[in-house]
């Protein structure tokens, strides 16, 4: 369904105190993520859901499922938002970090097993 929410972000300036605050608040898995430009942990919420804790400071972001993900960085540039360029997560997908018209940041995220870095 386009526009569930999969994946929510939190950054933090402190990774170490948000992993053990979210692993003792929630009971969250969090495993690090190899190959992201900062400290990256995941953990999942459902099949098709997850979470992560991310370095770089306070910010919380939550990626919306769209079918098209360049079909959607275009709908979020037209009605008046931003947009990054698409970027890959290698077998996994495909993500746009957007800023909706208040400012607010959003994501988009397009599941693709097949998407790659080349």
């Amino acid at each position: 369904m386009a526009g569930k929410p999969v994946h929510l972000e939190i950054g933090a300036s402190d990774v170490g105190r948000a992993l053990a605050f979210y692993r003792d608040l929630f009971g969250w898995q969090l495993e690090k993520f190899e190959g992201s430009p900062t400290e990256y942990h995941m953990t999942r919420f459902t099949e098709d859901s997850g979470g992560a804790i991310q370095g770089g400071g306070p910010v919380v972001r939550v990626y919306f499922d769209v079918d098209d993900v360049r079909a959607g960085r275009e709908r979020v540039q037209e009605l008046g938002g931003q947009a990054d360029e698409p970027q890959p997560v290698p077998g996994m997908g495909w993500f746009v970090t957007c800023t909706d018209p208040e400012g607010n940041p959003i994501g988009l995220w397009q599941t693709d097993p097949n998407a790659s870095m080349g």
